[in-house]
């Protein structure tokens, strides 16, 4: 492991991930909401706009971003299972390196973090005000979960959840910050009813929350002495925890925000459209530590020395989902700077299986009930069909909710077709462990077996929200595989 530059020239890194959050900042071109301090962080540094997860659900997305590897190629990509195994990760390389590794609280990659992952799970905020952190080049982790899908309950369910703490803090927004529902924009794919105007302006709360502490970070690096050699990189784990949002491969699941900035990044109001993919990330931390070889990573740096963009670029962001919770799906689909195609492996089954964290949202269930008295507008009840196209094509540009599957127009023949190619082509060269079976994975070695547990989940619709053949969830890889779509 190449130590790269020296330890007095090196920058310190702060890395924010926020939970469950889509571009729906002000500096991303939101009204609805009031992120003040994320805005802030943007005018300093470079905003990215075509920054785009691996996975629209936690871990295999956290994977991606620890591992600089598609869950998929280390066989992590199922939601909620476990690798027998540890992979080789960013942390481990800066501490070799010297760097000094703070990671408290959420780690949640589909994996135990490894030995050597970081020097320490101590919050370190109070040490970065202080000035009282190692010297040498430190990275410090922080975990945003105010905005998790579960702010947006109405009430705690089994203590559950981060809704108990949204409601605890609320007396922190002053009444001018607080979401009205009728002020929520409601995308075309989901109903415009109270209930989900509600679960948007609970969400925007949880939002401006996030941006306070945000600000936390931001004001205690500015009262440090650390300030001018630091680098603050600002994320989300996947999009917004609504339905045909997370858990989908939209980009209103895999659109994310990513901000780069700090006094010790020259890129200032800066606006970048290159296409990131969450497997840049840990290639890119390292590129800014100075810190070369290592572990193979399917990522590119975008950013090498302080502020200095990279070289290469990609072509292509490429994400999928799998199976999450207790109902399976196998889809890939690759980004470019407009368009987005989809491949369903599995059209037999319906989107919206039973998932039963899922059904918990007020959205979701105004989707059922709807759907059943055949009250939702053609843009909503195409995600309730009881079977999914093959593949899907969307102009994001004309676009930008992906309602109109565009994968039979003939003017976009070559834009399909060019996608589909280097959706190939990047399975191929990451290798695609989501071609087999889970209990193959579970025979070789490679994780452990919870199939049983999330069996034990599964549990039947009422009748009338039932859709298609199977008419309930499915666990496991069906019978007919179909692992030629597409070709």
């Amino acid at each position: 492991m190449g130590a790269g530059v020296p330890h007095r020239m090196r920058p310190n890194i702060i890395l924010l991930v926020g939970e469950d959050t889509g571009v729906h900042h002000r500096c991303y071109g939101d009204e609805y909401a009031v992120t003040p301090n994320i805005d802030r962080l943007a005018a300093g540094g470079c905003r990215y706009t075509n920054a785009f997860s691996t996975a629209p659900v936690s871990a295999p997305a956290r994977a991606a971003i620890v591992t600089g590897r598609y869950a998929w190629s280390i066989g992590a990509h199922h939601m909620r299972s476990t690798l027998t195994a540890a992979p080789p990760t960013f942390t481990q390389a800066l501490r070799e390196a010297g760097y000094h590794v703070r990671w408290p609280g959420k780690t949640d990659f589909n994996f135990e973090p490894p030995s050597g992952f970081a020097d320490s799970d101590r919050d370190w905020l109070d040490d970065l005000r202080d000035g009282m952190l190692p010297s040498g080049g430190f990275f410090l982790y922080r975990n945003l979960g105010i905005t998790h899908e579960s702010t947006m309950w109405g009430t705690p369910i089994d203590g559950e959840g981060m809704v108990r703490e949204r409601l605890e803090r609320l007396d922190e927004l002053r009444d001018e910050e607080r979401h009205r529902p009728e002020g929520a924009t409601v995308p075309a794919y989901l109903p415009d009813t109270a209930a989900v105007r509600e679960d948007i302006a609970r969400y925007h709360d949880a939002l401006t929350l996030q941006d306070r502490d945000v600000g936390a970070v931001m004001d205690a690096l500015e009262s440090s002495p650390c300030a001018d050699e630091t680098i603050i990189i600002y994320l989300s784990d996947h999009g917004r925890g609504l339905p045909r949002e997370k858990r989908w491969c939209y980009d209103a699941g895999v659109h994310v925000p990513l901000i780069v900035s700090g006094k010790a990044c020259d890129r200032r109001a800066a606006v970048d459209d290159r296409l990131v993919s969450w497997v840049d990330i840990a290639p890119t931390i390292l590129a800014l530590a100075g810190i070369s070889g290592g572990a193979p990573m399917d990522g590119m740096p975008f950013l090498t020395a302080p502020g200095a963009a990279a070289d290469s670029t990609r072509e292509v962001a490429v994400s999928g989902r799998d199976r999450m919770d207790e109902a399976f799906d196998r889809v890939r689909t690759a980004r470019d700077t407009r368009y987005r195609y989809i491949r369903n492996y599995f059209p037999e089954l319906p989107y919206v299986q039973r998932i039963s964290y899922m059904e918990r949202q007020q959205s979701m269930s105004e989707l059922r009930r709807l759907h059943a008295a055949g009250r939702l507008t053609e843009a909503q009840a195409q995600w309730m069909c009881e079977r999914k196209p093959s593949e899907e094509l969307y102009d994001t540009a004309a676009d930008p909710e992906m309602v109109e599957n565009r994968i039979d127009d003939p003017r976009l023949a070559s834009e399909r077709d060019r996608l589909r190619d280097a959706l190939d082509a990047e399975l191929e060269r990451s290798g695609d462990l989501g071609s087999l079976p889970e209990r193959e994975l579970v025979r070789r070695g490679t994780v452990v077996d919870r199939l049983r547990e999330y069996r034990e989940r599964i549990a039947p619709l009422p009748d009338e929200y039932r859709l298609g053949v199977f008419a309930g969830t499915v666990l496991e890889m069906p019978e007919a595989r179909r692992t030629d779509v597409g070709r």
